[in-house]
C-alpha cells in the first residue's frame, strides 16, 4: 500500500473514531459505514486487506494490549466459560455453518465449505466488549466476552488451516488435523510460557530507562507471535499468555514504564482498532468484483442463509454450554454464581464478527496445487464478508437496545467504589506504619513539615476516594473529591502560565520549562487517577 493512502487511511478512520465519540453510535460500527460509503467515492484508492500485513503486524498488538488490560484472575475464574465459547462455540459453528453452506449452496464441495465455516466463527469481541463497557453490563459478561476474544481467533485459524488442507487434497485424515490443533494450542501455549519470564525479567532489569523498557514492550507481541509461528504453533496463543502475564506483574514495572506504557498502547490500539474497522468496509468494491458467476440475488440470498445460520448456531450453542455444566456439577452451582436467561441472550447476541475473519478468507489461496482455481474462492470471501457487515450493523446496533430492553443489573458503582475505599484505607494504614518505622532510622531524618506532607498526602488519598460516596454539591452537582480535582486542576493551570511567562520573559530557559511542567503534568495526573472512577 503507497504511503499517501496508507496516511488517508490513517487519517480518516481515527477522525470518524474521534466523531464516534460524540455519537451514541459505537466507533466501530460508524467506522465500517464510512469505509462502506468511501468505497463508492470516485477516486478513492483500492484498500486491499493483505492478510499477510494483517495477521502479523496488525493481530500481535491488538491481542496484547487487549490482554496486558484483561484480568488473569478473572479470566482464571471463569475459565470454563470462556474456553466452551473460544474453543468449543468455534468448532461447533465451523461445522454448523460448514455444513449448512454445503446443503444450499448447489456444488460447493463440503471442504471449502468447512473453510466458510472456520473463516466467520471467531466472532471479534472488540465491538461488543465496548458496548458492554460503555453500558456497564455485569462485570462476569464483559470478562468472558474479553477472554473469548483473546482465544478464539487461535481456535479459528488452526481450524482454518485444517479444513483448507483438506479442500486442496495435503491432508485427508481427522488424525492430521488434531495433529495440527494439538500442535497449535499446546505449543503456542507452550511458547508463551517460555517466553514471558525472561521477557518480564528483561523489562524489570531496565527499569533505570522507561524508553528502553517501552520499546520492548513495543517488540514483544511481534517477538511472540513470530516465535510461535515459526514453529508451527498459534501465535495468538503466544502473544495472549505473555500478555496476560506481563499485565499482571506490570506493578513490578517502573512508575514512569507504566505511564508512557499505557499511553502508548492507547494510541497504537484506538489507531489501529479504528483502521481495520474502516477497512472491513473498504473491501465492498474488491469483493463484488471478484464475485464472477454467482449472481447478485443469488449471492445475497447465500448471505442472508449463512448470516441466520451464524447467529442461531450460537444460540444453539450458548445455552446448554450456560446450564448443562450448572445441572450436571452441584460443584459448579457452589462455586458460580447464579444466573437467569437475560445473561446467555445477550452473550448469544454479541457475536459479531470482524477483520480477522475477513484477513482469513482472504488467505484463501486462488489455486489448488494441481493447479486448478480454489471451489468458489470469490462467494467465500463475499459471504465472508456480509456475514461481518451483517453481524456489526444489525447485531451492534441493536445490542445496546436489547440490553436496556432486558434490563440486566449494572455494575454496582457504589459497592465497586466501597471496595475500593477500603483497600486504600488498609494499604494507607500499613503505609504510615511504614513511615513510622523509616523514621526512626537516623538515616531518614526529615524535618517535621516533610514529614508532615507526606502524612498528609496519605490521608487525602485514603480519604478521595471515601468522599465520592459523600453527598454532592447543591449547585455544581460534584462531589466533594471532584471539587477538589477542579480545583487542583486550575492551581496547577496557574502555575503552568506563570512558568511560560518566565521563559517567553527569558528568565528560564525551555529546558528548565519542559522540567517544570513535566513535574506539573505528573502532579495532574495524580491528581485525576486519584479520583477517578
Amino acid at each position: 500500500m503507497a504511503v499517501m493512502p496508507l496516511f488517508l487511511l490513517v487519517a480518516g478512520s481515527a477522525a470518524v473514531a474521534g466523531v464516534a465519540r460524540r455519537t451514541p453510535v459505537p466507533a466501530p460500527l460508524l467506522l465500517v459505514a464510512a469505509g462502506l460509503v468511501a468505497s463508492a467515492v470516485p477516486g478513492v484508492p483500492d484498500y486491499t486487506l493483505d492478510p499477510h500485513i494483517v495477521l502479523p503486524l496488525v493481530l500481535p498488538p491488538l491481542l496484547h494490549t487487549a490482554a496486558l488490560d484483561s484480568s488473569y484472575l478473572d479470566l482464571r475464574a471463569n475459565l470454563r466459560p470462556v474456553a466452551l465459547l473460544s474453543v468449543g462455540y468455534v468448532l461447533f459453528a465451523t461445522l454448523v455453518v460448514g455444513y449448512a453452506a454445503y446443503l444450499v449452496i448447489p456444488g460447493l464441495p463440503l471442504t471449502a465449505a468447512l473453510v466458510l465455516g472456520a473463516v466467520v466463527a471467531p466472532p471479534d469481541a472488540v465491538a461488543a466488549t465496548a458496548i458492554a463497557r460503555r453500558l456497564g453490563l455485569p462485570h462476569r459478561i464483559t470478562t468472558i466476552l474479553q477472554g473469548e476474544s483473546l482465544v478464539n481467533d487461535a481456535t479459528a485459524i488452526t481450524a482454518y488451516k485444517v479444513a483448507l488442507a483438506a479442500a486442496v487434497g495435503t491432508a485427508a485424515t481427522w488424525g492430521d488435523g488434531l495433529k495440527e490443533f494439538a500442535l497449535a494450542s499446546i505449543g503456542g501455549i507452550g511458547i508463551g510460557v517460555v517466553l514471558m519470564v525472561p521477557l518480564h525479567w528483561l523489562r524489570v532489569r531496565l527499569r533505570e530507562s522507561a524508553l528502553l523498557e517501552n520499546t520492548l514492550s513495543l517488540l514483544i507481541p511481534f517477538v511472540a507471535y513470530a516465535a510461535a509461528e515459526q514453529v508451527g504453533a498459534s501465535g495468538v496463543l503466544a502473544v495472549v499468555v505473555v500478555g496476560l502475564y506481563l499485565g499482571h506483574r506490570s506493578w513490578q514495572v517502573d512508575f514512569e514504564t507504566r505511564l508512557q506504557e499505557d499511553a502508548v498502547w492507547k494510541v497504537i490500539s484506538f489507531l489501529l482498532e479504528s483502521a481495520v474497522f474502516a477497512l472491513i468496509g473498504l473491501q465492498l468494491p474488491v469483493v463484488l468484483r471478484g464475485l464472477g458467476e454467482f449472481s447478485g440475488p443469488q449471492a445475497l440470498g447465500y448471505a442472508a442463509v449463512v448470516f441466520a445460520v451464524v447467529v442461531l448456531a450460537r444460540f444453539v450453542w450458548v445455552f446448554p454450554a450456560t446450564y448443562l455444566p450448572r445441572f450436571l456439577s452441584a460443584r459448579i452451582r457452589t462455586r458460580e454464581p447464579g444466573t437467569n436467561w437475560t445473561a446467555p441472550v445477550i452473550v448469544g447476541w454479541a457475536g459479531m464478527r470482524g477483520v480477522v475473519s475477513l484477513a482469513i478468507a482472504f488467505s484463501i489461496p486462488a489455486t489448488v496445487p494441481d493447479g486448478g482455481p480454489f471451489p468458489a474462492r470469490n462467494l467465500v470471501l463475499f459471504l465472508t464478508f456480509t456475514t461481518v457487515i451483517a453481524t456489526l450493523v444489525i447485531q451492534g446496533l441493536t445490542l445496546p437496545v436489547l440490553i436496556r430492553v432486558l434490563r440486566l443489573p449494572g455494575r454496582d458503582a457504589q459497592a465497586e467504589t466501597l471496595a475500593e475505599a477500603q483497600a486504600q484505607n488498609e494499604a494507607s494504614r500499613a503505609a504510615e506504619e511504614y513511615l513510622d518505622e523509616l523514621l526512626q532510622d537516623e538515616r531518614n531524618a526529615l524535618p517535621g513539615p516533610l514529614s508532615d506532607r507526606l502524612r498528609t498526602v496519605m490521608e487525602r488519598r485514603r480519604n478521595a476516594v471515601w468522599e465520592r460516596l459523600g453527598a454532592v454539591n447543591e449547585v455544581t452537582g460534584e462531589s466533594a473529591d471532584e471539587t477538589y480535582r477542579r480545583l487542583a486542576r486550575e492551581m496547577i493551570d496557574a502555575e503552568r502560565r506563570v512558568f511560560v511567562q518566565l521563559r517567553d520573559a527569558r528568565q528560564i530557559d525551555d529546558e528548565m520549562l519542559r522540567t517544570l511542567l513535566r513535574r506539573l503534568d505528573l502532579e495532574e495526573a495524580a491528581a485525576y487517577r486519584e479520583g477517578a472512577s
